[in-house]
């Protein structure tokens, strides 16, 4: 039951993690994308339509990808060309991302696909225990891990993340270097975007092989608070992520052993555990914020 539990974690929460993963970007860049939701949703939908129509989930997930960014594209020019507020206009984006794709999505709800399925690793699939939980996952999975890393390394030790995080703390301070921050701000919204796309896209194409309205399920809204929980680091938002599919597949571990415990209660435990550990954390990360995020919380959006 624990191995189930663990496993479940990183397979329900792998499409999470990737969108947490953008959205921490965005922040880092000082924009905060409520529209994340949509941005999965656009993705799982675009991810969907394309592995049906090539047979080819790559194809799939570079076109959900894609999808993902475009929906946030719109979120940065509302946002930084025309003067918008940030979380109104975030809002405006999810439920846009929720219309078209139940509009456009009806026709794909009974297609089947043969999308990415668990590729054991060699050797390290048969350790006992852990090598079913670890090393039995699919494609997008293993690079969503390898992601994490990787981004750290950007953001900590690179050019590339100073300019990003100077952007989301002293913007002034690319001016004097020669560097637009809302080129920056566009291009991190935007690869945020890309991110959470992927992310909608290993749900619809390797988690479930399949196409429903509104499928993501408030996952991107979950994103989007994980990155508080996780002060704005990768690794921190992946355990978080994976947090959120540990209590997602606990509700089902424990369905399935029929325990006397209501369907309802247990399908918001996923939810009520990301807001028990946003209280827990709160006073802790305030200090901790992109200084550009403070202005948009007090209504001065960033531009």
């Amino acid at each position: 039951m624990i191995a189930d539990i663990l496993t479940g974690a990183i397979r329900s929460g792998t499409s999470v993690m990737l969108a947490s993963q953008g959205e921490l970007i965005s922040e880092r860049a000082g924009v905060i994308n409520l529209g994340t939701e949509g941005s999965m949703l656009c993705g799982a939908l675009g991810g969907f339509a394309f592995t049906v129509w090539t047979g080819n989930p790559w194809i799939g997930v570079l076109a959900g990808g894609v999808a993902g960014m475009l929906i946030s594209a719109i979120h940065a020019f509302l946002v930084l060309t025309c003067g918008a507020n940030q979380l109104a206009t975030g809002l405006t984006i999810m439920f846009f991302g929720m219309g078209v794709t139940s509009f456009l999505g009806r026709g794909f709800v009974s297609e089947q696909i043969v999308g990415f399925n668990p590729v054991p690793i060699p050797v390290l699939s048969d350790i006992p225990f852990i090598g079913g939980i670890l090393f039995n996952h699919d494609p997008l999975t293993y690079l969503s891990i390898l992601l994490v890393p990787c981004l750290w390394y950007v953001l900590f030790r690179t050019r590339l993340g100073i300019i990003l995080r100077a952007t989301g703390e002293r913007q002034e301070v690319l001016f004097a270097s020669g560097i637009n921050p809302k080129v920056v701000r566009y291009l991190a919204v935007m690869a945020g975007g890309f991110l959470a796309g992927v992310g909608g896209v290993q749900l619809s194409v390797a988690f479930t092989h399949s196409w429903i309205e509104n499928m993501t399920q408030g996952r991107g809204v979950v994103a989007v608070a994980l990155v508080i929980f996780a002060a704005w680091k990768p690794a921190r938002a992946m355990l978080g992520a994976y947090l959120f599919g540990a209590a997602q597949a606990l509700q089902l571990t424990v369905q399935q052993q029929g325990l006397p415990i209501s369907p309802f209660f247990l399908f918001m435990v996923p939810y009520l555990l990301t807001l028990a550990a946003l209280l827990i954390v709160e006073r802790r990360k305030h200090s901790l914020m992109p200084e550009s995020l403070g202005k948009v919380f007090a209504g001065d959006g960033a531009r």
